[in-house]
């Protein structure tokens, strides 16, 4: 059902196959940097901020992310990530479901692992000022960068525990089956789209062209977007054109007026107005530093 899907999949190798979780530290020295690009995978990630602020979308929904928050990032959830801070510093943890998985089909596993793994069970995105989530986290953060003697048995421990505490009191919604289809069926169909302006946003697009990529009316195909992306198709043709831009000041030799032109800008003043509003500096200083 995901093969057309696939292209903003990321592969997700893990250190140990028999052990699927992993951690790594990110840090970011400059506001308006794109963290991480809209992309999706099966497994469960968490992302603790140590330092700094982001932007962090979950699905349609942007997230204001600040140091001690931990984002919850259910699986199958297309995401992605805006740092907003000079010194932006985060842990990210990556867990396929199955490292929770009985042996047995008990209580435990038909309740709460099988729907989670299912993608029906889906937790809230932002938790904020929660101390037995947080030490959770820290936990497994510690124990993932120590690996003691005995690390794998408190990082299931951690885990679960986390569940828990997310299952009581984080749960966002409970799919049907049938809505479950539904919601990747949307997914699914709107990859090309997403596809093409990555590649094209430098290009004239119309809302009439790209819904007929997903095969929709122009007025379901905006609605079903927004719903997916929480921006309305211009915002998020302008923002592709903004982290194209945003790459090309910081790695080519291209003057600004090039960079804009290049980036799909026609306007140089317009550009240099709208760069400054969404990455909260102005094109030229950033190319200073």
């Amino acid at each position: 059902m995901l093969t057309k899907f696939e292209a903003l999949r990321e592969p997700m190798d893990m250190p140990d196959p028999r052990f699927p979780i992993k951690m790594h530290k990110s840090h970011f020295e400059h506001a308006g940097t794109v963290v991480f690009p809209h992309h999706w995978h099966e497994h469960l990630e968490f992302i603790y901020i140590e330092t700094g602020e982001a932007v962090i979308e979950c699905g349609s929904t942007p997230i204001m992310a600040k140091p001690g928050d931990l984002i919850v990032i259910n699986s199958n959830e297309l995401h992605y990530g805006v740092s907003l801070s000079s010194d932006l510093r985060y842990h990210v943890l990556i867990a396929h479901i199955s490292l929770l998985h009985s042996q047995f089909v008990d209580a435990a596993e038909t309740k709460f692992i099988a729907p989670i793994t299912q993608n029906r069970l889906l937790l809230h995105n932002h938790i904020r000022g929660d101390k037995a989530t947080t030490a959770c986290m820290l936990s497994l953060i510690h124990e993932l960068g120590n690996r003691e003697f005995g690390y794998e048995l408190a990082i299931k421990s951690e885990l679960y525990r986390l569940l828990t505490l997310l299952l009581r009191g984080y749960v966002a919604t409970v799919l049907s089956k049938d809505q479950y289809a539904e919601r990747m069926k949307n997914v699914e169909r709107f990859e090309p789209v997403f596809r093409h302006i990555d590649e094209h946003c430098t290009n004239e697009l119309s809302v009439e062209q790209l819904s007929s990529i997903a095969g929709l009316s122009r007025f379901h195909f905006s609605r079903l977007f927004k719903e997916l992306t929480g921006r309305t198709v211009t915002e998020y043709i302008t923002a592709a054109r903004l982290d194209k831009a945003d790459y090309l000041l910081r790695n080519t030799p291209l003057t600004v007026s090039e960079v804009a032109t290049a980036s799909g800008f026609n306007d140089i003043y317009y550009f240099s107005r709208t760069f400054k509003k969404h990455k909260k500096i102005p094109p030229s200083k950033l190319r200073e530093s």
